[in-house]
C-alpha cells in the first residue's frame, strides 16, 4: 500500500499474550487504543556481518526520520507472518532474500501521537549482499553498519532510533551469540 489512506484501511491481527488470534481491527485504531497484536521485524546482515538499518522516511505516521532494522510491519488476516515479512521486505527495500524465525517478544510503547504500538513481534533474519531499491515512500535512507559500531551509537544516541529497534537489538544479539546464521 503507498498512501496514508490505503495504510488507514488495512487490519492488524489482534492476539493474547501467547499470539493466539482474538480478531481483527482496523490498523490505526488497534494503535490508537494500544491493544496487542501481531508484528514482525526483519533484520538482514551482508557477508561482513554488518547489519541493514532503514532511516523511516518523514511522512511516516510515527518514528519518522529514526533508524530501525531493515524492516517491519504487520501480517494481514489470513496471511502466514514469515510470508508478510518476506513480502515487506521486497516492498520497503525491494529485495528478496531467505530469512529464517530467529525469537519473538512483546512490546509496548507510546508516542506523542496519541499512538501505541503493543506487538507481539516475531523477528525474522536473514543474509544479503545485492542492490538495495528501498521504497521512498517507507525509506528515507539505508546503510550497513557493524554491530560494533551500531551498540556504540545506540548508547551514545539512543534517541535517532526506534523505540523497537531498542528493545529488540540486546534480544538479538543474544539470539546471535548463541545461535548459527
Amino acid at each position: 500500500m503507498s498512501s496514508k489512506t490505503d495504510q488507514s484501511l488495512l487490519q492488524v491481527i489482534l492476539v493474547d499474550e501467547n499470539d493466539t488470534p482474538l480478531g481483527v481491527m482496523e490498523k490505526m485504531e488497534a494503535h490508537e487504543k494500544g491493544l496487542l497484536h501481531r508484528a514482525f521485524s526483519v533484520f538482514i546482515f551482508n557477508s561482513k556481518a554488518e547489519m541493514l538499518l532503514q532511516q523511516r522516511a518523514v511522512d511516516k505516521y510515527h518514528s519518522p526520520d529514526l533508524w530501525t532494522n531493515a524492516c517491519c510491519s504487520h501480517p494481514q488476516p489470513g496471511e502466514d507472518t514469515a510470508d508478510a515479512a518476506y513480502r515487506r521486505l521486497e516492498e520497503e527495500m525491494g529485495f528478496q532474500t531467505p530469512i529464517s524465525k530467529a525469537f519473538s517478544f512483546i512490546y509496548k510503547t507510546s508516542f506523542d501521537n496519541g499512538l501505541t504500538e503493543h506487538e507481539y513481534d516475531h523477528v525474522f533474519i536473514g543474509n544479503y549482499d545485492g542492490p538495495i531499491l528501498p521504497n521512498s515512500l517507507e525509506v528515507q535512507d539505508f546503510r550497513f553498519i557493524s554491530m560494533n559500531d551500531l551498540r556504540s551509537s545506540l548508547l551514545n544516541d539512543p534517541s535517532q532510533y526506534t523505540s523497537w529497534f531498542k528493545i529488540a537489538f540486546p534480544r538479538l544479539e543474544e539470539y546471535l551469540a548463541s545461535a548459527t546464521i
